[in-house]
C-alpha cells in the first residue's frame, strides 16, 4: 500500500519538526519505542529546549531530525525537505549546507587552528562561505586573537565556542546541540549559552538543543519534554524554576 506524500512544510512556519515519528529498537516482547508518535514542529529564529529524563528519546529525537539516524515510522523535514525522500548523497549535502552540529564532545580536528576548524565545513564542499558573515561570528565568539591557536591551546569553553561558531559558519537553516554544555564548568556554559542566545537574537538561528539542566534551558524561548518517547508538556518562555517544578511533576 503506498502511502500519499505529506504536504510539504511551509518554510515560514517551521525549519524542522517530525509528524508522528516512532523509533523502536528491537522486536516483540524486547522492542523498546524510544520515539512512540512524536509530532513537533521548531519555529525559525527561535531557541528550543528539548528536556526529559534519561531514555526518555530526547537525543534519538535529535539525531533523526538531524538526519543521523533514521525514523522506523512517520517522516522528520528541515525546511521545505522530507529526509526520507533522500539518497545518502543528497541526505549529506543536506546535513553540511542546512544543518549545524554541536555535540557535547567539541569533535574539533586537533590539527588544525581554531580558524580552520570554523571553516572546515564550509571548505569540505568547496565553498569560500559568506566572508563578512563568517567574520562576524568569529568577532561574536571572542575568540579574534586566537584564531591561530589549536584545540589543545584553548580552554574547554574556548573550544566549545570554536564549535558553535562552525556550526553558525554555513548559515544552516537549524543548529541541533545535544548537551552542549555537558561537559564544561557553569562559567564556561554560560559563556556558551549566552553565545547561543545571542546566534538566535542577533542572526536570527534556529536552534534545537538537548538538555537535562534546567539552568540551561532558561535560556531557551521555548522548553519541550519528553518521557517515554512522547511529548508530554511544552512550555513558553520557560525560566528554571519552572522547568524544575514539571520535571518534579514527571517524577524526576
Amino acid at each position: 500500500m503506498t502511502t500519499p506524500a505529506p504536504p510539504a512544510p511551509s518554510a515560514l512556519t517551521a525549519a524542522a519538526g517530525s509528524i508522528d515519528a516512532r523509533k523502536t529498537y528491537g522486536i516483540d516482547e524486547a522492542a523498546v519505542h524510544a520515539l512512540d508518535g512524536v509530532t513537533v514542529s521548531f519555529e525559525p529564529g527561535r531557541f528550543t529546549a528539548i528536556m526529559g529524563p534519561s531514555g526518555s528519546g530526547k537525543s534519538t529525537l535529535l539525531h533523526c531530525l538531524a538526519g543521523l539516524d533514521s525514523l522506523t515510522e512517520g517522516a522528520v523535514f528541515i525546511g521545505e525537505t522530507y529526509l526520507a525522500e533522500l539518497n545518502d548523497k543528497q541526505l549529506t549535502e543536506l546535513r553540511r549546507t542546512q544543518v549545524g552540529f554541536v555535540f557535547q564532545a567539541f569533535n574539533l580536528i586537533p590539527t588544525l587552528t581554531a580558524r580552520e576548524n570554523i571553516m572546515l565545513p564550509l571548505m569540505l564542499g568547496g565553498d569560500e562561505g559568506d566572508t563578512a558573515w563568517i567574520e562576524r561570528v568569529i568577532d561574536t565568539v571572542g575568540l579574534g586573537d586566537r584564531m591561530t591557536h589549536r584545540p589543545s591551546e584553548l580552554s574547554g569553553g574556548q573550544q566549545q565556542r570554536v564549535a558553535v561558531a562552525r556550526a553558525l559558519a554555513s548559515r544552516p537553516t537549524i543548529i541541533f546541540a545535544d548537551e552542549p554544555t555537558g561537559n564544561l564548568d557553569s562559567n564556561s556554559g554560560q559563556e556558551i549559552l549566552s553565545f547561543m542566545r545571542e546566534a538566535v537574537d542577533e542572526f536570527g538561528q534556529t536552534i534545537v538543543m538537548v538538555t537535562h539542566d534546567p539552568y540551561a534551558a532558561s535560556f531557551s524561548d521555548r522548553a519541550v519534554f519528553l518521557a517515554d518517547g512522547k511529548i508530554v508538556h511544552d512550555m513558553t518562555d520557560p525560566d528554571a524554576d519552572r522547568i524544575i517544578d514539571q520535571m518534579k511533576q514527571m517524577g524526576h
